[in-house]
């Protein structure tokens, strides 16, 4: 078991874990979520050993092999086939020694413990497991030097699976993957048989590997049994309870209150006054739910609809240096179009939106856009290439000249930058609110097409849900390429595959190429849909996200309505506690008005709260 004791951790004089405590099951596989910047990192760098704690204490078994990704990627003229091999340590001791070693009665031990730890077996295991994070036979044995950062990533996970640790520590692993290799590596980690402490923001990903989810906020954690789904449902209980607790409480305060203020100066009352004081004081506020600002998208949409088609390829290629990457590519791209691209890594799906946004030619056949198409186009390069110096304002304003102050800090207030926000310094912001900027600024003038590529790596699972609402929301045309699938199933009604030089629709759901990837079903097997199949459905979607907007809509407007009538039902309880603070409007009202008034506000809360749930029920 893997128990954690009143563990606090300060970093630059800020307390990041605090008092934090809890003990994981044996053989459990744990989900560790929070917000960006809760400390999700800085626990795991406790667990690794990497970090010691300010104060708590942390226990584990007696020699419990911890494995813990690095954090650089590994380097040098090896190759992956090797490095992942060498990652078991005994394994490469005992074979070195089996060359060496001349006592045969030694020898024989040797043989023997190669035996148990399945050692003649590796060869195989390492190249399955680098086949599942994509690397074909040939790519396995080129030098490490040959691989870029993220492929070189993938090496140093493939050797951590290996060498199967009994608690295994994962940070965020999808990061540098496809969503084939996320799929394949969800199947592995289902039958991990050791200790699992996974940091991931992906909603299916932890649904489908993790029994038990481990939340950390405000420095403290609390451990909730299941997947993501389940954490979600217990933790809008656990808040609804806490809302309601916290406003009897406040009713309770105000009684008391009330008492004090008008009882402490008589005489005959005094003692019953202070004894009321005495209970205020003893009693520990409940805190309110907190309300995040940083959860905000709102894409503009664009002025006026475009005529279809926005785009055209007809038997286009595209590549670099005059060699095609891609080419027969036949792509209509329509105003209420909302397309995912899909394929492995380096497949060409970054080559297709680049060619799509206008920043590759065609090197044969032909592509037509329309004369007035405004192109919004978000990639992870945007994100690193900020000001660190300047503030979200300077970048809007620098992007919106001759704008209005008031029309710069309203697109930036769409996507949660209202206020000092605005004006703080993108040095200091963390990765996932630099992302949002991003995305404000793309956005700025209100395109007719939204192309995003991996637009989550640096959201949490709250912001992600944000973001497809947002999406949902926007009137424009949408291209992703993601490896987050709780994303695209809630984005995409259109699937591309990007594959062998070819970019064709792929005809089934996202659950189809899920089955495709992992060998379930053969592609070529799958029934052909009809054109007019392929537009009922097309129409279907998008009639679905209008009546989702609708939903949102009105829940919106019931809960504002809903917290008026809350805030009057409050006013009538002062009035009826102490006439003396009572409002002009309500001290002229007798105490049967009041309470008619009131229970008139508790029906309607009553048919208002039934009526939320309703919408809230079918907008999930």
């Amino acid at each position: 078991m893997l128990s954690f004791s009143a563990i606090t951790v300060r970093l630059g004089g800020q307390t990041i874990l605090d008092q934090a405590t809890a003990s994981l099951p044996p053989g459990s596989h744990v989900g560790l979520i929070g917000r960006n910047g809760a400390g999700k990192s800085t626990l795991m760098k406790v667990v690794a050993g990497l970090l010691e704690a300010d104060s708590g204490e942390l226990s584990m078994p007696r020699g419990t092999r911890i494995g813990y990704i690095a954090q650089e990627a590994p380097e040098g003229s090896a190759t992956p086939y090797e490095t992942v091999l060498a990652a078991d340590e005994e394994r490469s001791r005992l074979m070195d020694a089996s060359e060496t070693e001349s006592d045969l009665e030694k020898l024989a031990e040797i043989h023997e413990r190669l035996n148990t730890i399945d050692a003649y077996t590796a060869p195989a295991r390492a190249a399955r497991i680098l086949a599942g994070l994509g690397f074909d036979e040939e790519m396995q044995h080129k030098p490490l030097s040959s691989f870029s950062g993220g492929w070189r990533m993938r090496v140093a996970l493939g050797a951590l699976l290996f060498s199967a640790p009994d608690l295994l520590l994962l940070d965020e692993p999808s990061n540098h993957l496809d969503l084939e290799a996320v799929l394949w590596l969800e199947n592995f980690l289902r039958g991990y048989r050791g200790t699992l402490l996974l940091i991931s923001h992906e909603r299916d990903f932890l649904n489908k590997v993790a029994d038990h989810i481990l939340h950390l906020q405000q420095g403290t954690l609390a451990l909730y049994p299941g997947g993501y789904d389940a954490f979600e449902r217990q933790r809008a209980e656990r808040l609804s309870q806490l809302e309601s607790a916290r406003s009897r409480q406040l009713a309770e305060r105000e009684k008391l209150q009330s008492f004090v203020n008008r009882w402490r100066t008589k005489a005959h009352s005094a003692r019953q006054a202070q004894s009321r004081m005495k209970a205020l004081e003893r009693m520990e506020p409940i805190a309110a739910a907190v309300e995040d600002p940083s959860l905000s998208f709102a894409f503009p949409s664009p002025d006026g609809n475009l005529k279809p088609p926005l785009i055209t390829l007809d038997q286009a290629s595209v590549g670099y240096n005059d060699t095609p990457l891609l080419t027969q590519l036949n792509l209509r791209i329509d105003p209420d179009d909302r397309i995912a691209f899909i394929g492995r890594n380096g497949n060409g799906k970054t080559t297709l939106a680049k060619l799509i946004v206008g920043q590759l030619a065609t090197l044969d056949g032909q592509m037509v856009t329309s004369s007035k198409i405004k192109v919004g186009y978000f990639t992870q390069y945007q994100v690193e290439e900020l000001d660190v110096d300047d503030s979200p304002l300077d970048h809007m304003t620098r992007l919106m000249p001759g704008a209005s102050t008031t029309a710069v800090r309203s697109q930036l207030g769409r996507f949660g930058f209202s206020g000092e926000k605005a004006t703080q310094k993108v040095g200091s912001m963390s990765g996932g609110e630099r992302a949002r900027l991003a995305l404000a600024l793309i956005t700025r003038d209100a395109p007719h097409l939204l192309i995003l590529d991996e637009p989550t790596n640096h959201l949490d699972v709250d912001v992600r849900q944000a973001l497809i609402e947002a999406l949902a929301d926007y009137r424009g045309a949408v291209i992703i390429v993601s490896h987050d699938r709780h994303m695209l199933e809630l984005t995409a009604d259109r699937l591309i595959l990007v594959d062998n030089g070819k970019a064709t629709d792929f005809e089934g759901d996202l659950n189809d190429y899920t089955n495709f990837i992992l060998g379930r079903t053969d592609k070529s097997s799958s029934t052909p849909v009809k054109a007019q199949d392929k537009k009922a459905d097309k129409r279907a979607r998008a009639e679905k996200r209008q009546q989702n907007k609708v939903l949102r809509d009105e829940i919106k407007k019931l809960e504002t309505e809903i917290s008026k009538l809350t805030a009057r039902r409050s006013e009538i309880d002062q009035a009826l506690f102490d006439p003396n603070q009572a409002s002009p409007k309500d001290k002229s009202l007798t105490v049967t008005q009041l309470m008619k008034s009131r229970a008139d506000i508790e029906d309607e809360l009553n048919k208002k709260e039934a009526l939320w749930v309703e919408k809230s029920e079918m907008l999930e």
